[in-house]
C-alpha cells in the first residue's frame, strides 16, 4: 500500500500550528437545531430526522460538472470513522493525531472556505476513537474520546469546558436532543455497559440510561433470555446513533446482535429459544425511547435471536409519507393499513440487509424488504405482515460445532448513512452485495469459529456495489448505481436534485438523482469514509468529504481488487469562480 504525507503528518505532529480561535462565535440555540440554516450542518445527517438532504441549491445538475477543489487538509495516520460538522462558517471536524505518546483523538476547527487551522484540542488520554458522530450546543463542541469520556470543549477556542467519564466503549459518538447529549455504548461483554444514556449538555451531568440488553429490572423482556445470566447479556449500540422526534419527545436508536454470536453458544442449542421474535431482548431492535425519562414506549425486533452478528443499529430516517406498498415491489406488507394511509415513519436498513419501515408513534410494522436482494439464503424467513413479528432463517442457522453456512446479507450497510429527498419521497441507499460464510468452532475447541465475508454467490462482479433508490410510498426500487467497486461512506442528496458518493477506490462522484447520471467524478487521495456533506459560506456552497480508512474498509480491498493509497485527507469542493 502507498502511504503519503508521511513526512508532514511527523513534522506536524512534533510541531503542531499556533492556534487561533472562531471570531464573533454565534451560540447553536436549541431554535437553531430545530430549524437549521441551510448553510449549516449541524448533526452528523444535518437534521434531528437523520434525512442528510440540504436545501442547497447552488450546485445543480446543469452545473455539477464543472465542480473543482476549493481546498484540502491533509490528516495524521490513523482510523477515522467521524462525519464533521459546520456552523457559520467553520468545519469542526474529529480526526487522528500523532503525537510522541501514540496516535490520539483531535478536535480542530477549520475556516469551512479556506481550510485554515482556527484551533486544535488534542485529548491526551487514550488513543484514537472510532467515534462516529459528535455535536454542537450552544457554544460547545461534545464529542466521546476513546478513554470512555463524554467531552465538551469550548466552540470558539477549543479550551476543554467539561468532561464525564463513562463505561462501554462510545464508538457511536454523541447526538445531541433537545438540551441532552445522547450517547450509545459498545459493551465488550458485561451487561453493566450495554445502554444508551442521557447527559445534560451544558454539565455533563448524567441523566438517565436505558440498557439495551435487558436485566430482572425488565421482567417482560427479561424471560427473553431463556435463562442466560444477566451478567453476560450482551446488546451494544455500536454504531451510528440515532434520531429525535421533537414533536413527541421520542430517541429512535437501533441495537445491534447479542453475544455470543450463535444461539449454540448463549442457548446451548440453536432451537432452545423461538424463531419468532421476542428473543435476546433489545438485540437487533429498534428501540423508542422518551428524551425526559429514558423510559421505553416501543421497540420493534428486526431479527429474533441472531446467529451471525448480524447488527440493526445504526441510523433511523424519520419522515411522514402515505403507506401504498406495491404488491410487486414489496414483500411484507400490513394488510391492516388501509391504502394511502398518511404515517409518520421511522425507516432503517439492518448491517445484515433488509428495508423495514415502521409507524415511529405506536412502533406499528407498515412494511418491509428483503435487501438487497431476495435471496434464499436471506437471515429472515419470514413476518406475519399484520404483527410484524419476524422469523429467523432456520436453514441459515449453525446446527452444531464445526457447521458451516453462507448467509446474506452481510455489512450490506454498515455505519454509512443513507439519505432521504422529500421532494420525491424517495430513498438513497449505499450498499454492498456482500455475504457471510461461517462456520462454528469445532466440539473439542482446536478449531475457532470462522466468519469469512464473500461475494454473493452468482452475483456479478461488476455490480459488487449500489445505489438503490427507493420510493418510501409504494417500496419501488430501482438500482440507480451498480458498479465493481464498494463504497464505505455516506450518500447525500440536495435540493440541486444532486446525489453525492463515492467509493474506496478514491473516485468522488456527483451523480443525477433521479436519472443516476454520473455528472461528474474526481480521484481524491484516499478511500472515501464515512463523511460526505455541503455546506455554505459567503453564499458560495461547498461539498466535504473525508478520507481513509476504518474497521470495514481494508476487508473489501482484495474483494474488489483494488490498492488504493491510504491517506486521510479532508476535501472540499465548490464551483469555480
Amino acid at each position: 500500500m502507498r502511504i503519503a504525507y508521511g513526512f508532514v503528518l511527523v513534522a506536524w505532529a512534533l510541531a503542531p500550528p499556533s492556534p487561533a480561535q472562531v471570531n464573533d462565535f454565534k451560540p447553536v440555540t436549541q431554535q437553531m437545531l430545530l430549524e437549521p440554516s441551510a448553510d449549516d450542518w449541524l448533526m452528523y445527517s444535518r437534521t434531528y430526522d437523520a434525512q442528510r438532504f440540504s436545501p442547497l441549491g447552488q450546485i445543480n445538475v446543469d452545473n455539477a460538472g464543472t465542480l473543482a477543489e476549493a481546498w484540502s487538509k491533509p490528516l495524521d495516520a490513523g482510523t477515522i470513522e467521524s462525519i464533521p460538522l459546520v456552523h457559520d462558517g467553520v468545519l469542526y471536524a474529529m480526526v487522528p493525531r500523532v503525537t510522541p505518546e501514540g496516535t490520539k483523538t483531535a478536535m480542530m476547527a477549520l475556516n469551512g472556505a479556506t481550510g485554515e487551522l482556527l484551533w486544535e484540542y488534542v485529548r491526551s488520554t487514550g488513543g484514537m476513537t472510532r467515534s462516529k458522530s459528535f455535536g454542537v450546543f450552544e457554544d460547545l463542541v461534545i464529542f466521546t474520546g476513546a478513554d470512555n469520556f463524554i467531552v465538551a470543549v469550548d466552540a470558539a477556542t477549543g479550551e476543554l469546558r467539561w468532561e464525564t467519564e463513562s463505561s462501554g466503549g462510545l464508538t457511536a459518538g454523541a447526538v445531541i436532543a433537545g438540551d441532552k447529549v445522547i450517547t450509545g455504548r459498545s459493551c465488550g461483554t458485561e451487561q453493566a455497559h450495554c445502554y444508551i444514556a442521557a447527559h445534560d449538555a451544558k454539565t455533563g451531568a448524567e441523566a438517565w440510561r436505558f440498557y439495551t440488553a435487558a436485566g430482572s429490572d425488565d421482567p417482560a423482556a427479561d424471560a427473553t433470555w431463556a435463562g442466560v445470566p444477566e451478567a453476560t447479556r450482551v446488546a451494544s449500540t455500536w454504531g451510528l446513533g440515532g434520531s429525535y422526534d421533537p414533536v413527541n419527545k421520542m430517541i429512535y436508536w437501533g441495537v445491534a446482535n447479542p453475544s455470543p454470536y450463535t444461539r449454540l453458544e448463549r442457548h446451548g442449542a440453536p432451537d432452545a429459544v423461538s424463531l419468532t421474535a421476542p428473543v435476546d431482548l433489545y438485540s437487533n431492535s429498534t428501540v423508542a425511547i422518551s428524551l425526559e425519562t429514558g423510559k421505553l414506549s416501543w421497540y420493534y425486533q428486526h431479527l429474533p435471536g441472531d446467529d451471525w452478528d448480524q447488527d440493526y443499529t445504526n441510523e433511523r430516517i424519520l419522515l411522514r409519507t402515505p403507506i401504498s406498498p406495491d404488491p410487486t415491489q414489496v414483500k411484507w406488507a400490513n394488510p391492516d393499513i388501509p391504502r394511502g394511509e398518511v404515517h409518520d415513519v421511522a425507516v432503517n436498513v439492518g448491517e445484515g440487509g433488509g428495508l423495514f419501515v415502521l409507524d415511529r408513534i405506536s412502533g406499528q410494522f407498515l412494511w418491509a424488504n428483503p435487501f438487497p436482494y431476495d435471496v434464499e439464503n436471506f437471515l429472515i424467513s419470514d413476518i406475519e405482515p399484520k404483527t410484524g413479528l419476524t422469523t429467523i432463517n432456520f436453514d441459515a442457522v449453525l446446527k452444531g460445532p464445526g457447521d458451516r453456512k453462507i448467509i446474506c446479507a452481510y455489512n450490506t450497510k454498515s455505519y454509512w448513512p443513507m439519505s432521504y429527498h422529500p421532494g420525491n419521497n424517495t430513498l438513497y441507499i449505499p450498499y454492498v452485495d456482500d455475504c457471510l460464510d461461517m462456520t462454528s468452532a469445532s466440539a473439542d475447541g482446536t478449531e475457532r469459529q470462522r466468519r469469512v465475508g464473500i461475494r454473493r454467490p452468482g452475483s456479478d462482479p461488476a455490480k459488487y456495489a449500489g445505489i438503490a433508490k427507493v420510493n418510501v410510498e409504494t417500496g419501488k426500487l430501482e438500482r440507480l448505481y451498480e458498479g465493481p467497486v464498494p463504497g464505505n461512506g455516506a450518500t447525500l442528496v440536495t435540493a440541486g436534485n444532486v446525489l453525492f458518493w463515492g467509493d474506496l477506490d478514491q473516485k468522488f462522484r456527483a451523480l443525477d438523482a433521479d436519472s443516476g447520471k454520473i455528472l461528474w467524478e474526481t480521484k481524491v487521495s484516499g478511500p472515501i469514509q464515512n463523511s460526505t456533506i455541503t455546506y455554505a459560506v459567503n453564499g458560495k456552497q461547498y461539498v466535504a468529504v473525508v478520507t481513509g480508512t476504518g474497521l470495514m474498509t481494508r476487508s473489501l480491498f482484495a474483494k474488489a481488487g483494488i490498492d488504493p493509497e491510504l491517506n486521510n485527507t479532508i476535501h472540499v469542493f465548490a464551483l469555480p469562480e
